[in-house]
């Protein structure tokens, strides 16, 4: 999070990580289209329309003081491109996990979170993250509680999960407001240790 208090501005940054076809790209070009901003999506595509490196958009709010701009990205998928994920995840202030629910892909889910977890080690902990169980329009779903079992979901403090089906937008925005949520808490309690150290 960045504070200019010369221009008045607050800037964050968000990240979708998840693993290939999960549906990254997907929900944040349904949050843009929520907000009627789905023309200044950005993003950087293979031929066959699969993100080459990341899909990139600004959302801001202001009231008479202050703006707040909300930078939002997405990683690829691909592990072509792995190389370009620790890139798109730098300064990042939290991370919505995006799941694919199908049974048939519960392991590369488990791989994606494996890989998150190596890039920030211990300090993940400090990271508000929102785990999204996609795709749960399609038959067929893994248990998401035996997800977060395995991923030690009770150990994370600044951690939470919904329901999402990025086809349609439900759950998209709830998910963007629920890790807005968490970063601004996040930023309070630690400027209050700050203050009280």
């Amino acid at each position: 999070m960045i504070i200019d208090h010369c221009d008045k501005t607050i800037s964050i940054k968000i990240v979708y990580f998840g693993p290939a076809l999960s549906g990254k790209t997907t929900s944040i070009k349904s949050l843009f289209s929520h907000f009627g901003k789905k023309e200044d999506l950005s993003s950087i595509e293979s031929t066959v329309k699969r993100t080459l490196f990341f899909d990139y958009g600004v959302v801001t709010f202001h009231n008479d003081e202050w703006i707040l701009k909300i930078n939002i990205y997405t990683t690829t998928g691909q592990d072509f491109y792995i190389v370009t994920r620790p890139i798109t995840l730098r300064a990042v202030d939290g991370i919505i996990f995006v799941i694919d629910s199908q049974k048939e892909v519960y392991e590369r889910n488990l791989i994606s979170w494996n890989e998150l977890i190596s890039y920030f080690k211990e300090t993940l902990d400090n990271i508000p993250i929102i785990i999204a169980f996609n795709k749960q329009d399609l038959p067929d779903k893994f248990n998401p509680t035996e997800f977060l079992k395995k991923i030690g979901f009770h150990k994370y403090k600044r951690i939470d999960s919904r329901y999402t089906i990025a086809l349609n937008g439900e759950g998209i925005l709830e998910c963007f407001e629920d890790i807005l949520k968490l970063i601004l808490k996040n930023y309070f309690d630690y400027k209050l240790v700050s203050v009280i150290n």
